[in-house]
């Protein structure tokens, strides 16, 4: 992977902390928070769609602007630091997924609209405690005029009361013929579907599914090449590509904790010295700033090799191993080195702690990354 920083991402970087930093403030952060208050920011929205932010990674033929996951990379970055809200990288989860998975016809019509900012989404393709495990939890039937009724329940599906369209996966059953792996494109407001909010620290931004007979158009199912079914390991790459992207995300908010950190401990005075004078705080310091650095390579070199068509298992589970390690550690020892301050909900240091503790879980922590190393060492 490469090591130096182009002038094109450095530029885009600059340009993305100018509009995080005017449109996407802690104040916003926390009142999207707010019971009854604006889930979806629309200035922030309308913004990164000025940016081309949405349209990033999408050829320009439905309508994008032709970059790569390289570049991707980049504008999680920015997002982690600034605790992007989570709708926006969700729908660029279901472009990436549409795009990977979907006919030439299904592209166009879901990108085209995605890239203008028109059309909101999320992804359920794998288990929410598990990001390579893509065994569908829906079953699916054939109804008249190649329809499809989808039946069943997902879980812990991010974002997917704020979208217009959640790709899952379904086993479809049809009479006489092998069963399939399909994908479903569900409208979150179709009859037969029931969002139930799941209980979170942030603002319930968890939903479960239920679905019953949900009717979903032929022309929103994805039957891969020849209509034959999706293959596994495609669904799995694009599973495993949104958790190498979350861990960009982590590995770049750990950083933004530490910069705080950093900030307080040369500011704030004990015993007549500066806190940062003492060892011990700057051996957490520096501890903290090695596992960071470490999760931000990781994170990057998983998205540098999904990007050039490799399945990165490895890369992505050595980045899990980093990022979610080295997110929870920034965020406890700056809460230590802020003292009885950190622990209190005024200083924003809390909202960067809930991020590491839902993007740390949803799709397996480190233990479960632990586990895909561990299958693709035995397999040599």
């Amino acid at each position: 992977m490469k090591l130096v920083v182009t002038t094109q991402e450095r530029d885009l970087a600059a340009s993305l902390r100018e509009v995080f930093a005017t449109h996407c403030p802690p104040e916003l952060v926390r009142a999207l928070r707010e019971p009854g208050g604006e889930r979806v920011p629309e200035k922030l929205w309308a913004s990164l769609v000025a940016a081309e932010v949405l349209a990033l990674p999408f050829g320009e033929d439905v309508g994008g602007a032709g970059g790569t996951l390289d570049d991707l990379a980049v504008v999680y970055a920015e997002a982690g630091r600034a605790l992007c809200p989570t709708v926006v990288l969700s729908t660029l989860h279901l472009g990436l997924a549409v795009a990977a998975l979907g006919s030439a016809e299904q592209q166009s019509r879901v990108l085209t609209p995605l890239c203008r900012g028109e059309l909101r989404g999320a992804v359920a393709l794998a288990s929410p405690y598990d990001a390579a495990d893509v065994r569908p939890t829906l079953r699916a039937e054939r109804i008249g005029g190649d329809r499809v009724a989808v039946s069943g329940r997902l879980d812990h599906v991010l974002d997917a009361d704020l979208a217009h369209r959640v790709l899952a996966t379904a086993t479809l059953t049809t009479y006489g013929e092998p069963d399939r792996l399909v994908g479903v494109l569900l409208d979150p407001r179709a009859p037969g579907l029931t969002l139930t909010a799941l209980p979170t620290s942030d603002s319930d931004r968890l939903q479960q599914l239920d679905l019953d007979h949900v009717v979903v158009p032929a022309a929103d199912v994805l039957t891969g090449p020849e209509g034959a079914g999706l293959a596994t390991d495609g669904v799995r790459r694009v599973a495993l590509l949104v958790r190498a992207l979350q861990c960009v995300d982590m590995a770049a908010g750990a950083d933004a904790v530490l910069e705080r950190t950093v900030a307080h401990v040369r500011g704030r005075e004990q015993f007549g010295r500066a806190i940062a004078s003492f060892q011990a705080a700057q051996h957490l310091v520096a501890d903290v700033h090695i596992a960071v650095q470490a999760a931000r390579l990781a994170a990057r070199s998983a998205v540098f090799w999904h990007g050039r068509g490799r399945p990165a298992v490895r890369e992505t589970a050595v980045a899990v191993l980093r990022a979610a390690t080295a997110c929870r550690r920034a965020t406890l020892d700056g809460h230590q080195l802020h003292g009885g301050m950190g622990y209190v909900v005024e200083t924003d240091l809390h909202l960067w702690s809930e991020r590491a503790r839902l993007l740390g879980a949803l799709g397996g922590g480190p233990d479960v990354a632990a586990g895909w190393l561990e299958e693709e060492i035995a397999r040599g």
